[in-house]
């Protein structure tokens, strides 16, 4: 009997249940069970020679980020996923934090970012290199501390309510065949949740980055005392509205542009959903994705750094001009009227390497360690 046929109810193949048994494309001596229990994560290869003679395990991977139905048995608990997004999220930021620190420095100059006497940076060496000299090497690891306690709380907020969201979808609407779409809308709303969630230490991290020497503040609890005493609970939410207005289609297209390139490649290379990404691929479809998303809302992150620090002036009179916004509005117009279009755009270099370099990381690590998780848990 050639296969595909089906595999007894009674058949001892414990922990199996029934299900198909077909012909392994990568080795045609060989078919291959998928059980229908995924419990055990596990398929059954038979040798066409012996069928139910003989028998071998191997593991079945699946791609981890969002929900999908086919492993719903085997994943793990959206707050395990959350943990897997604050390691991730950790990770990435404390390899990427000197790109982070001299793109909030190039968005929050005034002038131009030409070689001159008179313009404080121009390029990345020579920012990197000034930098080095003046404050020196932990001048770029500034605001790393913020930084990581909003990489943190940001990952376990956003990837653990982008897993539930997508859960939610899935079973309620049956999106399985727009994955691209769902994974859009879910990962924008996760993203806004988290932003509105982390926003303190956002603002806080890029007021310690944007400060120059001698400081300002000394550390993150100097910092937050000194912002509510002076300007009031609210400075800590400076560049809220901005910053949902951009993080929601930045998160939604960095999402589903990562799903749409997967989908590419497991098309080219022949690779199933059941499948898990190598590595390389992951980071390569989320390195694009982040070129994406970032591109498309650049402008709204500049005025949203240039926000959080009004009246913080002082600090930054050292890197030059300084400006006074009424709002996000009259942020772009001026920066665009004084600045030209190429002002709204500053930082994009190495924001946008950033960009590629963190989403990329976060996307594979995220994958990793939830397999690594999903191991430990059998």
């Amino acid at each position: 009997m050639e296969p595909p046929f089906i595999i007894p109810l009674d058949f001892n193949l414990s922990p199996f249940r029934s299900g198909v048994l077909q012909e392994d494309p990568t080795n045609p001596t060989y078919d291959v069970f998928e059980c229908k229990d995924l419990n055990s994560q596990l398929s059954v290869i038979i040798s066409r020679k012996s069928y139910f003679a003989n028998f071998i395990t191997k593991k079945v991977y699946f791609g981890m980020v969002g929900y999908n139905e086919k492993k719903a048995k085997a994943q793990l608990s959206e707050l395990w996923q959350g943990v897997a997004g604050v390691l991730s999220g950790m990770i990435t930021r404390l390899l990427c934090q000197p790109l982070d620190v001299l793109k909030i420095r190039f968005q929050l100059q005034h002038e131009p970012l030409l070689k001159s006497q008179e313009n404080y940076y121009w390029s990345l060496k020579q920012a990197s290199v000034r930098i080095l000299r003046e404050e020196s090497f932990a001048g770029l690891w500034k605001g790393h501390v913020p930084a990581q306690l909003l990489s943190g709380a940001y990952g376990l907020a956003q990837f653990g309510s982008f897993e539930l969201m997508t859960k939610i979808v899935f079973n309620v609407y049956h999106g399985e065949n727009n994955k691209t779409v769902t994974h859009s809308i879910c990962g924008g709303l996760s993203g806004g949740l988290a932003t509105a969630i982390t926003m303190p230490f956002d603002t806080i991290r890029t007021r310690l980055v944007g400060q120059g020497e001698p400081k300002i503040y000394r550390g993150i609890s100097h910092a937050c005392l000194c912002m509510v005493r002076e300007e009031g609970v609210t400075s800590l939410y400076k560049g809220l509205a901005p910053n949902l207005i951009q993080i929601v289609p930045h998160t939604g297209m960095q999402f589903g542009f990562f799903q749409l390139f997967s989908n590419l490649y497991r098309y080219l290379s022949g690779t199933t959903d059941s499948e898990k990404l190598p590595m390389y691929a992951s980071m390569v479809a989320g390195s694009g994705a982040g070129l994406l998303a970032k591109a498309g809302i650049y402008p709204l992150d500049l005025a949203k750094k240039r926000l959080q620090v009004q009246g913080f002036e002082i600090a930054r009179s050292k890197f030059g001009k300084v400006k006074m916004y009424n709002g996000l509005r009259h942020c772009i117009a001026l920066t665009w009227k004084e600045e030209g279009i190429f002002g709204l755009y500053k930082g994009f270099l190495p924001s946008t390497v950033k960009a590629m370099a963190t989403t990329g990381l976060i996307f594979a690590l995220y994958e990793e360690i939830t397999q690594i998780f999903i191991s430990l848990n059998e």
